[in-house]
C-alpha cells in the first residue's frame, strides 16, 4: 500500500503547486502596463486575440532564477 500513499502525496503536491502557479499568473495578469512592454507580440483577428509577452517572460525567468538561487544558497548553509 505504500505505493498508493506515495502516488497520493505526489498528486496532492502537484495539485497545490498547480494552484499556486495559477494564482500567481492570475495576480500577474492584473499588473497594469505588463502587456504594453516592448517585445509583446499581439495578433488580433475576428474574435480572437493572441498575446505573446516575450520580454515579460524573459524578465520573469531572470527574476525567478535569482530568487531560487538565493533560496538554495540559504538552505545549503
Amino acid at each position: 500500500m505504500e505505493g498508493l500513499e506515495w502516488i497520493g502525496r505526489v498528486m496532492v503536491i502537484g495539485g497545490l503547486a498547480t494552484a499556486v502557479v495559477g494564482g500567481m499568473l492570475w495576480l500577474l495578469s492584473r499588473i497594469p502596463g505588463l502587456q504594453q512592454l516592448p517585445g509583446t507580440v499581439r495578433i488580433e483577428s475576428r474574435g480572437v486575440t493572441c498575446l505573446v509577452p516575450i520580454l515579460a517572460s524573459i524578465l520573469l525567468s531572470v527574476l525567478l532564477t535569482v530568487v531560487l538561487n538565493v533560496i538554495v544558497r540559504l538552505l545549503n548553509r
